[in-house]
């Protein structure tokens, strides 16, 4: 083999091995932009960017815990009624509502006679974890009830609610039903009557009770 035929092989040889490493260079990149990671050594491709518009506050709310919450406070004067009914022998469906007078004192309405809706009624207010539920109940109720109103209405018809929106905070740790609770007392101090119940909300709690239901 002439010197001349050798080198032009050589030179050739090398072209090749020149073009693959390009071309393997060249696949890597796209693989590395394709798959979200960093290719090294090249600045231009070191940043990821994700798309997307962060979600409201209120669409993080934690309604299923809010009325995993007040449903056990339901259940437990859900309880102790049927077994109130049980106690005076009254018919067990029996609809009863239960609500708070003027002075504080609970009051049992419901087909009955007086002396034994009076004697239910001192029964339920000498009660102290009957009251306490009940106390919660009527804070917590109207406050979830407002709130998954609001939330349903927003995704059946995309109709944002103002009041809502001012009771939610960015954080979501300070998003607790306790929280929205004391935020909606303030708004139904400050808000007039008419707008807190054109806006889902309650002037006044009574708990209702259907055992039939």
């Amino acid at each position: 083999m002439s010197l001349l035929t050798s080198l032009a092989r050589a030179s050739a040889g090398l072209w090749q091995t020149a073009e693959g490493n390009t071309a393997a260079q060249s696949a890597s990149g796209k693989a590395a932009a394709n798959s979200g990671q960093r290719e090294p050594g090249n600045p231009d491709r070191d940043v990821t960017l994700t798309g997307g518009k962060a979600p409201k506050a209120t669409s993080r709310l934690a309604v299923g815990q809010y009325k995993h919450d007040v449903g056990q406070d339901s259940a437990f004067l859900k309880e102790t009624l049927r077994h109130k009914l049980a106690e005076y022998g009254l018919n067990p469906s029996t609809r009863l509502g239960v609500s708070r007078t003027d002075t504080g004192q609970l009051s049992i309405e419901g087909p009955m006679p007086g002396g034994i809706r009076r004697q239910i009624e001192q029964d339920l207010n000498n009660n102290e974890a009957f009251r306490e539920a009940f106390g919660r109940l009527s804070v917590n109720e109207p406050t979830l009830a407002f709130v998954d109103t609001a939330l349903k209405l927003n995704k059946a018809y995309g109709v944002n609610n103002s009041l809502l929106d001012t009771m939610v905070s960015e954080n979501q740790q300070f998003n607790g039903l306790q929280d929205l609770v004391h935020r909606y007392d303030s708004l139904r101090r400050t808000v007039s009557a008419e707008h807190i119940e054109a806006a889902g909300g309650q002037r006044s709690y009574a708990y209702a009770l259907n055992l039939r239901s």
